[in-house]
């Protein structure tokens, strides 16, 4: 008998059976499934096994969280089921196959834009701060602001608009880099024609509204003239330069001789991409832009804009749950674009961030006494209040449905008295309460006033609606939920615990040390929710300067990722449970870059190697190096406590400790 017949007897039934997997794999702590039809999968069910901790979807996946024993899991299902395993390339392929032509140009928006979001809230940070100490009138009667009384703030004022013209001005280079990344052409010929784009030799593109045609210099070659126009800030114009690179490069790759091919390519690549940039895509490109940010802005502003800003409030929560939301980054960037250089659209999006995250507070509060629960809810909340809703939506407000309605309907509320008032963002990127600093200063008031509307109705409605409908085990738990506790994932994995314990030398271990030389972060900033919302257990993350992972403690091997290579298991002396995992999604690297230096079952004293990595490779896969040392069960440990935000050195400095 399988150690988990009864919970793979159960998921391949609540999965809807055989003949709906299309593909199944699995990576250190999920199965990985591509699904004929997702909608037959009963989550609820699925959540209620014991050997599950979670689940979500993401790229056409069907992902459920299983943990540490996720391959003996996988082996015992495979078995079960009848079903071949394939590799997580195959997966990942057969997922795209699972979606519609919407969904392809949806994700690929949404790749596109995700490295460049940091950069995004970065800049709207810097311009927030910027407008605080240079466009408020705090001084002299409401007359001077700080920069016009400090010759140290005005130099500030000036010198911070030399990263917000980097990071808004100059946002072509940024995407064309990133198509040409996620297309896995060259990357520094995308760099390139981004800077064509954007080059000081060409009129700037927010001066062009400005300039008699007359004025505009051109390129004259004799049976044609070309204006020499820049595209800052143009998005459309940048994205459909960057998709002619990328096809010109892949066309001249496959005719050109291999021999030749590092001369040839790049030149008839680059050449006529950027000669095409100038002359068709980007003229027609931004039409199409300003077209897209007149409409958007004469929506807003029209007799008709408060039914505009409620039904955006309304769904706009739902529309990141289906990534449609990355389509507003396009049409907020080309608003920023197009005078008056401010969006009407983004505030919106920030209030609904306040308002799912309201949700989530109500939800905290109804479920104080359940601990499972506030394991999701309070981180959730934190980050919704951020700006970042998905932990929130996925985690909470789409699992109970109520809060997320309640939410919605607070973020309408919230999105009509901002557009009903006129209120303008100077830049997008920083959502949430943080979202205030984005705002023009003469509109904070107004702002405050929609932002205490999308805390205080989402709050109240989902704490009354949460009274009737929520029943006892949901506010107060249970003994086996959604999701393991410590002590049931400790009590489940016992026996193994205790045999693999018996090899090591002493119980008497109170601390871990890190695995790596770095800089050590809270969990919470991972960008991977599975370990950022804690769902495999608490732990830290470090940000390598070395390659080499280390025993964190005297223990025993409990489990490897033998074809990755990247990620083990450990089991402490005392029965306490550790994951180790290197980068973010590097499952999908198939094994390239990493090596194991252990197998299941050595016993290993601190500091002796474990797996060694190549940063460069992960790097260039477009993954973070960031490794995580997750606490996944106790045992016997208590007071378990994390140490963050101090340099580490691998086997001498000390990040986890207990009673």
């Amino acid at each position: 008998m399988g150690k988990y017949e009864n919970d793979v007897k159960r998921l391949l039934d609540l999965v809807g059976g055989k003949e709906n997997i299309q593909a199944v794999s699995h990576c250190m702590t999920r199965m990985r499934f591509v699904l004929a039809d997702p909608k037959k999968a009963n989550e609820k069910e699925i959540e209620d096994l014991p050997s599950v901790k979670g689940t979500f979807t993401q790229a056409g996946q069907y992902q459920v969280i299983i943990g540490n024993d996720v391959a003996v899991f996988y082996n015992e299902f495979t078995a079960y089921a009848g079903i071949e395993g394939v590799s997580k390339d195959a997966v990942k392929a057969a997922a795209k196959t699972n979606q519609n032509p919407a969904q392809k140009i949806v994700g690929t928006l949404g790749e596109i834009f995700a490295p460049l979001i940091p950069a995004l809230i970065c800049g709207g940070l810097v311009l927030g701060f910027r407008n605080v100490i240079g466009e408020i009138n705090f001084f002299n009667n409401g007359t001077q602001s700080l920069a016009d009384i400090s010759q140290f703030w005005s130099g500030m004022y000036n010198f911070l608009w030399l990263i917000g013209e980097a990071v808004f001005h100059l946002l072509p280079v940024g995407i064309v880099w990133s198509i040409t990344k996620k297309m896995g052409t060259t990357q520094i010929l995308g760099i390139v024609l981004g800077l064509t784009l954007v080059s000081s030799q060409l009129l700037n593109g927010f001066s062009v509204s400005s300039t008699a045609v007359e004025d505009i210099p051109v390129w004259d070659f004799g049976f044609a003239k070309v204006q020499m126009i820049g595209y800052q800030g143009q998005v459309i114009a940048a994205m459909m330069a960057g998709f002619v690179l990328v096809y010109l490069e892949k066309f001249f790759k496959k005719i050109c001789p291999e021999v030749v091919s590092m001369i040839v390519v790049p030149f008839c690549s680059l050449l006529p991409a950027v000669l095409i940039a100038h002359t068709i895509v980007g003229p027609i490109g931004w039409k199409i832009g300003d077209a897209i940010g007149n409409a958007v802005y004469t929506g807003l502003t029209s007799d008709f804009r408060f039914i505009f800003a409620a039904v955006f409030g309304l769904l706009y929560a739902p529309l990141v749950m289906t990534g449609l939301h990355h389509m507003t980054n396009a049409v907020d960037s080309q608003l920023l674009a197009i005078p008056p250089k401010t969006t009407i659209l983004w505030p919106m999006i920030a209030l609904s961030n306040i308002a799912q995250g309201s949700s989530v507070l109500a939800m905290s509060v109804l479920q104080k006494k359940n601990e499972r629960a506030q394991q999701v809810n309070v981180p959730a909340c934190i980050s919704c209040y951020l700006g970042v809703t998905e932990p929130a939506l996925f985690g909470v407000n789409l699992k109970y449905v109520f809060p997320l309605v309640c939410g919605m309907i607070g973020s309408c509320f919230a999105a009509m008295i901002s557009v009903g008032c006129g209120v303008q963002a100077l830049s997008i990127g920083v959502g949430g309460l943080p979202g205030i600093l984005s705002i023009v200063p003469q509109y904070y008031l107004t702002f405050l006033l929609a932002m205490a509307v999308a805390i205080v109705v989402p709050f109240l409605l989902t704490f009354i609606v949460g009274k009737i409908k929520l029943s006892e085990e949901d506010r107060y738990g249970k003994n086996r939920g959604n999701a393991l506790t410590a002590e049931e994932i400790s009590e489940s994995g016992q026996a193994d615990s205790e045999v693999s314990a018996s090899k090591a030398d002493t119980e008497d271990i109170k601390e871990l040390k890190s695995i790596l030389d770095g800089k050590v972060i809270p969990i919470t900033e991972v960008q991977d929710e599975v370990f950022s919302q804690k769902v495999m257990g608490d732990g830290v993350a470090i940000e390598p300067e070395n390659t080499v992972v280390t025993a964190p403690s005297d223990c025993d091997v409990s489990v490897v990722m033998a074809d990755t290579g990247h990620a083990c298991g450990l089991t402490l002396a005392n029965g306490l449970e550790l994951l180790i995992h290197v980068g973010v999604d590097t499952v999908d690297m198939g094994g390239d870059g990493f090596k194991l230096l252990v197998n299941e079952g050595d016993h290993v004293k601190t500091g002796d190697p474990l797996i060694e990595f190549d940063p460069k490779k992960i790097k260039a896969a477009g993954h973070p190096c960031t490794t995580m040392l997750i606490v996944t069960g106790e045992g016997k440990a208590s007071g378990v406590t994390m140490h963050t935000g101090m340099e580490a050195k691998a086997g001498e400095t000390t990040v986890i400790s207990w009673d």
